[in-house]
């Protein structure tokens, strides 16, 4: 384990014990829940205090559940995704993916089963693990599964491992923020009844024919 400091409260501790001596690096040096400079800016989707703005994507008919795309617990992001650890907790292969038993019942999705997780931007395959856990309406799939598309030729392939990348918008947070919004979108789930793909993610490329001597 690495040696550690006893954390005494930084900035925060000599703020709170005398603000006006240890001001924050703020405008105004103390903590701040609105900004004059942020405001300014006149951007719609990222005005200058905390606030309530409606979701960019709403279920519908087509894509009538909202998947959360959490962190992975048994990799960092997609590092490491070939490892024992990593592809062990997998299911057929495939990254597994939570469903409420009242979403997968009408459905005929069963626990194990490889579903088919779509929407207008693409789709991909996971199992399905039907759980509680998850409220009615929601679905989970892990970020970082490598990208193994069914088709490298096609421009929007089946990802056939489970790489939710191919279902979220490729958008900045904000004007301002530019930020990851690969986390929720909207998707409708079916029970994949086809031929499996391979897994094909972790295969080494294949060697370059020579070229011939001219």
């Amino acid at each position: 384990m690495l040696p550690q400091e006893e954390d005494d409260g930084g900035i925060l501790r000599d703020f709170r014990t005398d603000p006006e001596a240890h001001p924050l690096p703020t405008p105004s040096g103390r903590i701040e829940i609105a900004s004059a400079t942020i405001a300014g800016f006149g951007y719609a989707d990222c005005p200058g205090h905390p606030t309530w703005l409606s979701p960019a994507e709403a279920p519908d008919a087509a894509a009538p559940l909202r998947l959360i795309a959490n962190q992975p617990a048994t990799r960092l992001h997609s590092q490491f995704d070939f490892g024992g650890y990593s592809n062990g907790m997998k299911r057929r292969g495939r990254e597994v993916m939570r469903i409420n038993p009242a979403d997968a019942a009408p459905r005929g999705i069963a626990e194990g089963d490889v579903v088919k997780l779509r929407n207008a931007r693409g789709a991909c395959l996971a199992t399905a693990a039907v759980s509680a856990d998850v409220i009615p309406g929601v679905v989970q799939l892990p970020t970082g599964a490598w990208y193994d598309p069914e088709d490298p030729m096609e421009d929007a392939s089946l990802c056939v491992h489970g790489n939710p990348n191919v279902l979220t918008r490729d958008v900045g947070t904000s004007s301002l923020a530019q930020g990851c919004t690969g986390q929720l979108t909207t998707v409708e789930v079916e029970r994949f009844a086809g031929n499996l793909p391979p897994i094909r993610a972790f295969d080494p490329p294949g060697a370059v024919p020579a070229l011939a001597a001219e």
